[in-house]
């Protein structure tokens, strides 16, 4: 696999603009190369969100909701059984309850129901009395489902922010990606969407007066107070889904992640995401993106893909602490046995592919008859990181169908590639959804080899060989004075992510001595020199002698160990020079 080394170009006039408006020179660079524009777009205040109003249909789903509240309807609220779907309906199950609405949940199990609302889980609803179904992060494709609800007397609000296909459900929908929705942010995870579908319904039941009424004296039948909710109390599980989702964290994303990051920093969050934090041995106390997302997240995974998301779900809206640690106990455990089930998966896989790909193989594919339907998701990112090549990782299902989930590289769009392998074999996929960057699909076992064939002649007439050479972007040369502890804590402060990279840079280093490290040798403590300063460097999965000069990407990390800080350099890749 041959690779690149690039440097991001940044916008000098920008990069002045922010300079000159106070900001940090180094990130005002950073920011400057990652298509920031104004200075307005590195503040993180709750002021600069976009307005609910031009969220299309926002105000009409508020409305109905309005309706349900007020009219004391049975809401149900159908959640996606990933991490974003999970904070979603905590934040859904939080805000209606807070405005005193009557409100359950229902997560379809992966294995038993499949994804989405379905006929069968509207029939459920129905059965329960319910009125009112809300869907979160997940809907745009159910057509059978809301169908099946309006015909048992229901209605149905959907939200959601996957990419719709041509028909969408006949109802109050909520989703940026839909067709004509003037939102700015096309970005939002499902849980930012529940979010602001909370804002619209907060404004429309003040704009009724219903609070002003709920606050008075109790009700003569016996109707409790309600008090105005603070909708920034959900932030933290806002900002723990976005991240978990891997959505572009634009500026509007990195203000709900930033203030959900200050409130957890400040000790300010619900008891199961603190549990989580305690359950992964992370500090909340200097909570970053990272945590949320290869700590907490995974954790909340882990029940969808292997147990019940309802798990994850009640560790989330535990009311108190030992209940909290009792649930993220339990969602540690899933999570340890979902990593034992991967590496197992993972290494069936590999075994099946040679240790170099033939020249101008552009795909992966694998299966077997045990593969794990909950993991074929991450074995496939794992795939796909060490071939660098899309990869989709199909277990079985039933009735001869087998679940694929796949995982891309930054210059193929998954979802559009499967869109072709449809529309030139029409019988081929039975159906399929998702992002640029990942997607799901369900095919017929028989037709894996088929499905081989097309999905790589599709990849090949969507990418060039410039595609498939692993690329690492960086934020190019730090002078050695700027390396330092202060610079690795001041990035540290920063929201980083999906399209807002975390930043990387590239040098040339002398390598002064090196030891392996950790009970098998795996790793290796190495130290740099580079212009007269001395630096300590991890190179993580690395066995090879390094000569004596090397060019690195790196990224300055500030390192704590037994209560004391210091800077070293992480290396993410290293070549000789």
């Amino acid at each position: 696999m041959s690779v690149k080394i690039q440097t991001r170009p940044v916008n000098q006039t920008v990069c002045d603009t922010l300079i000159h408006a106070g900001a940090d020179p180094l990130i005002a660079r950073l920011c400057a190369a990652r298509d920031v524009q104004s200075p307005q777009e590195l503040d993180d205040k709750l002021t600069g969100l976009l307005p609910y109003q031009t969220l299309t249909n926002c105000e009409a789903a508020a409305a109905r909701l309005a309706d349900a509240v007020e009219g004391g309807e049975k809401i149900l609220i159908v959640a996606d059984y990933d991490a974003d779907g999970a904070t979603a309906c905590s934040v859904g199950m939080g805000g209606l309850g807070a405005m005193g609405a009557k409100v359950d949940f229902l997560v379809p199990n992966r294995f038993e129901h499949g994804y989405g609302l379905t006929p069968e889980l509207s029939e459920i609803a129905a059965a329960q009395g319910v009125k009112l179904l809300v869907t979160v992060d997940n809907g745009i494709a159910s057509l059978a489902g809301v169908a099946r609800a309006q015909a048992l007397g229901l209605d149905v609000v959907v939200t959601d922010h996957h990419l719709p296909a041509e028909q969408v459900p006949d109802c109050i929908i909520v989703n940026p990606n839909q067709k004509g929705c003037g939102f700015a942010s096309k970005n939002l995870a499902g849980v930012g969407v529940i979010f602001y579908v909370l804002m619209a319904l907060r404004a429309e039941l003040r704009r009724r007066g219903y609070f002003l009424r709920r606050a008075e004296k109790p009700f003569s039948d016996g109707m409790e107070r309600i008090a105005e909710p603070n909708l920034a109390e959900f932030l933290d599980l806002v900002a723990l889904g976005t991240v978990a989702d891997v959505v572009p964290l634009d500026h509007n994303n990195r203000i709900l992640v930033s203030q959900g990051l200050k409130r957890m920093r400040s000790g300010k969050m619900r008891p199961g995401i603190r549990a989580l934090f305690e359950a992964a041995r992370r500090d909340w106390r200097k909570a970053q993106p990272f945590d949320m997302g290869f700590a907490l997240g995974p954790r909340i995974n882990a029940a969808g893909r292997l147990d019940d998301m309802s798990v994850g779900i009640a560790c989330l809206l535990a009311q108190n602490e030992a209940d909290a640690q009792m649930l993220a106990a339990q969602l540690n455990d899933l999570n340890t046995e979902r990593r034992e089930i991967e590496q197992s998966m993972l290494q069936d896989a590999l075994d099946s592919f040679p240790d170099i790909l033939p020249a101008g193989r552009t795909t992966l594919v694998a299966y077997r008859d045990d593969f794990h339907q909950g993991v074929v998701g991450i074995v496939a990112s794992r795939l796909k990181d060490r071939f660098y090549r899309p990869t989709i990782v199909f277990a079985p299902a039933d009735n001869g169908e087998v679940r694929g989930s796949g995982r891309s590289i930054p210059n193929l769009h998954l979802r559009d590639a499967l869109d072709l392998v449809s529309k030139r074999h029409p019988d081929l996929i039975l159906k399929f959804g998702g992002h640029a960057m990942a997607a799901g699909l369900s095919i017929l076992e028989q037709n894996i080899p088929a499905f081989q064939t097309a999905f790589e002649a599709a990849v090949r007439d969507m990418v060039g060989d410039d595609d498939l050479s692993q690329t690492f972007v960086t934020d190019g040369s730090l002078p050695a004075a700027e390396i330092t502890l202060e610079q690795a804590q001041n990035l540290a402060r920063h929201v980083w992510g999906q399209g807002f990279a975390p930043p990387s840079f590239t040098d040339k280093f002398h390598v002064v001595r090196q030891q392996f490290m950790g009970a098998e040798g795996k790793h290796k403590k190495v130290w740099l020199q580079k212009d007269g300063y001395e630096f300590e460097a991890m190179f993580w999965r690395c066995s090879e002698d390094l000569p004596e000069y090397i060019r690195t990407v790196y990224r300055p990390v500030a390192n704590e160990w037994r209560n004391n800080v210091e800077l070293q350099l992480y290396i993410d890749y290293w070549e000789a020079a």
